[in-house]
């Protein structure tokens, strides 16, 4: 089989090719360049120069045929100008979730096969199997990686059946430490390489100078919400549906600067997220505030001091039908059906014990905690047992 394989300059995707060559597959490897600027980056270079580099030896050192394509243009296009809208429209964007489903595994997939490649191999601590149904077609499994530390099921949440029925994932089977011994024993150049950190593909950044590109910074005020405010304190309406209910669980709550005191100023709200509680400047608290909601048109940051604030926590979410994706879609919801699953809307969170219920214009889930910090623009997915089935974009 024609295996090509997105090497990234890591170490996880350098053992990804050599395990394919191990199989037996013919591999041949592509090196993405989507970025180009160095000015926005913390390092000293533009890390992909370096990361380009690492792929040539590692292929050189593998034997295989190596190629560098330029997807710069599109990058930019797909997921940083996707990214600028977000932020300024005060959303939190996942843009790994995006360049998965719009970059590696559309147009680059899309490359692959037009060099006659039968499938695209990443270094995802992931896995991928199928079974077929009664009527013989096969349905793709997307299943957590085995290492529970470095599991990245959660950044492929929005790949389809037909992305998925191309997709290698080589290592999701290992855990890293043995990816790094794999790499140690054949002398990979790759091996004790850092893992990249910051945004897919660019580097580590700081994300407001990053964003200041396009986006003005704009004094604007910080204004803290007090635990004892009327806000959380109005009793639960009754009720008329369980769809009025999560709807009421879901809801934003619309502070005004009226509700609470002006504590300081800051450059601007599209730079913060929900949750956050560094680089705001604030002193005078016992703990430290966080942000609990940004007024978009007013330019107003509300915080709440404390990590139990009332204001931080929510128990429902509610994704559009519209930002609705389902990776088994023979597991989709119809309006009126509910479904226990475990779920998750961060990266490194736990998964979490939640419902969730289809109604006619929107998916909501409902946990069975309170949950922290959750921000509109963010990807919920949800699983059963180890299988990542759905996902989508909190409204």
């Amino acid at each position: 089989m024609k295996v090509v394989v997105g090497l990234s300059g890591g170490v996880d995707s350098s053992v990804t090719a050599y395990l394919l060559q191990q199989q037996g597959h013919e591999v041949v490897a592509l090196f993405m360049r989507n970025w180009n600027d160095a000015s926005v980056t913390l390092e000293d270079e533009c890390p992909w120069i370096e990361d380009s580099n690492d792929a040539l030896m590692v292929a050189q050192k593998l034997g295989i045929p190596f190629q560098v394509i330029d997807m710069s243009e599109l990058y930019k296009e797909r997921i940083v100008d996707y990214m600028f809208a977000e932020y300024e429209k005060g959303r939190t964007p996942n843009p790994d979730v995006l360049c998965n489903r719009e970059v590696k595994f559309d147009v680059f997939m899309k490359t692959a096969m037009s060099l006659g490649a039968d499938k695209v191999a990443t270094g995802h601590y992931a896995r991928v199997n199928s079974t077929f149904d009664e009527n013989g077609k096969e349905i793709f499994h997307l299943l957590a990686g085995k290492d529970n530390n470095k599991d990245q099921s959660y950044f492929l949440c929005q790949l389809s059946q037909d992305q998925l029925s191309k997709a290698l994932f080589p290592i999701g089977e290992l855990t890293k430490p043995q990816v790094r011994e794999i790499a140690k024993e054949i002398g990979l150049v790759t091996a004790d390489k850092k893992d990249s950190q910051g945004l897919c593909f660019i580097g580590k950044v700081s994300l407001p100078q990053f964003l200041q590109q396009q986006l003005k910074p704009n004094e604007g005020e910080i204004v803290e919400i007090f635990k004892d405010s009327p806000l959380f304190s109005e009793e639960k309406p009754e009720f008329t549906s369980k769809e009025e209910e999560l709807e009421f669980l879901s809801r934003k709550i619309n502070y005004k600067k009226s509700d609470g005191k002006v504590i300081g100023k800051h450059q601007g709200a599209q730079f913060f997220t929900i949750g956050q509680s560094r680089g705001l400047g604030i002193g005078g608290h016992k703990e430290s505030c966080f942000i609990i909601s940004r007024e978009m048109e007013n330019n107003i940051i509300f915080v709440g001091e404390g990590s139990h604030f009332p204001g931080l926590h929510k128990k429902a979410l509610k994704i559009d039908n519209s930002e609705l994706h389902w990776v088994r879609e023979d597991m989709k919801l119809q309006n009126g059906e509910s479904m226990e699953v475990m779920a998750r809307f961060r990266y490194r969170q736990s998964l979490q014990k939640a419902t969730l219920y289809q109604f006619e214009n929107a998916l909501y889930i409902e946990f069975d905690e309170l949950q922290s910090a959750i921000a509109e623009g963010q990807f919920a997915a949800w699983y059963m047992d180890d299988e990542l089935i759905g996902s989508g974009v909190i409204a």
